[in-house]
């Protein structure tokens, strides 16, 4: 339990003031306004909601906002925000196979059912600044009109699995309800629906490092990418009262299959497996680390050593949230006086009883000084 030092309260109300004062910045400069940033840092609103656990562009927008940036104080003020909204029930699983794709990239075909298509993207570009974005006010582009694409654009996986080169993925015995950690307590070893949850709430550079670590030799796998889609999915959901499925609207996801080799077993004989990475927004960099650690994270399941931490989900899920990381790492700024008190005189009493038994010790190992009787 902590204690408000004497004056304090008034302290915290003097900082709140100071805040909203380092957020609106220089006056002189126009105000920032949520709709530009859901407009023009879409990424960063993407981020938002996947870690903070909801898909709402203008609370990411406005998240962003209050929290001058901080991704993660943002995350954390749509993880509080959503614990009041009340749930109704369950959207039907989405068909991103039915997906109205503005982006579609696979590093295994050249020439694919579909095609390559680029979309927005910062692949090509030279990672040069752009100084004319410096100016302000000019006149805006005018958007460019979606470019109607094939509606039947096969996922790689599925161009595999047609030849049996691709491990099989069927929904467990009766098909039960997907586990949801925001209100059971998890266990391990965790089943995947548990762990594709938690990586897709997860901490965006946390995935990226665990990602980066089994293709440096920390798990064992040669990855390619099997597909990397970006696009619009419809929400339908079923009121009991109708008894059929009523279109939400849609929502923008990328979806990314990772393909890695598997040199069978016994019972299995060599083939592709996949790792699968499903985020909102346009979040390539999430959905490809989510992948990763996905097939790292199936090492159990192909009778793989687990020797390395992407491999082990006990660790991957208890350090991919960032919310609760930064809350556990940012307690550390709170008082702590009682504590530090105590450890501060245990080490007084330390030193104080070494220096005691060092002194005994070398009173010991002194020689006898006295001079011998004169004779």
């Amino acid at each position: 339990m902590y204690v408000a030092v004497k004056g304090g309260e008034a302290a915290i109300l003097a900082t709140h003031d100071l805040v909203a004062e380092a957020r609106r910045g220089d006056p002189a400069v126009p105000e920032i306004s949520v709709a530009q940033i859901r407009e023009q840092q879409a990424l960063a609103c993407a981020r938002v909601m996947n870690e903070g656990s909801l898909y709402d562009q203008d609370l990411a927008a406005l998240a962003l906002k209050q929290s001058q940036g901080d991704v993660i104080e943002a995350a954390f003020l749509m993880r509080a925000y959503r614990t009041t909204l009340p749930r109704f029930g369950s959207s039907e699983p989405l068909d991103t196979a039915a997906m109205a794709i503005r982006r579609r990239v696979s590093a295994t075909y050249k020439d694919l059912p579909g095609g390559q298509v680029l979309g927005p993207t910062y692949d090509y570009t030279h990672r040069l600044f752009d100084f004319a974005l410096m100016d302000e006010g000019g006149e805006a582009a005018p958007r460019s009109a979606p470019t109607p694409l094939d509606a039947t654009m096969p996922r790689v996986p599925d161009i595999l699995g047609a030849e049996g080169l691709m491990e099989a993925e069927e929904p467990p015995e009766g098909d039960p309800r997907p586990f949801d950690l925001t209100r059971d307590p998890v266990s391990f070893p965790a089943d995947r629906d548990v762990r594709l949850q938690s990586m897709a709430r997860g901490d965006e550079g946390f995935l990226l490092g665990l990602g980066y670590s089994v293709q440096r030799g920390f798990g064992g796998t040669h990855p390619f990418v099997g597909e990397v889609r970006v696009g619009e999915v419809a929400v339908e959901f079923v009121p009991e009262e109708l008894g059929f499925a009523v279109d939400l609207g849609d929502v923008t996801l990328t979806e990314c299959q990772m393909v890695n080799q598997f040199q069978g077993s016994k019972e299995v004989p060599p083939q592709f497996t996949r790792g699968y990475g499903l985020v909102f927004g346009h979040s390539e960099r999430k959905a490809m680390s989510m992948s990763l650690v996905d097939r790292a994270l199936k090492a159990r399941d192909f009778g793989e050593a687990t020797n390395y931490p992407a491999q082990q989900d006990e660790f991957v899920l208890y350090h991919a949230d960032n919310v609760e990381a930064a809350g556990f790492v940012e307690h550390l700024k709170l008082p702590h006086y009682v504590d530090f008190q105590g450890e501060l005189e245990l080490i007084r009493r330390i030193r104080r009883e070494r220096e005691e038994r060092l002194a005994r010790e070398q009173g010991a190992k002194e020689p006898d000084t006295m001079p011998e009787a004169a004779e």
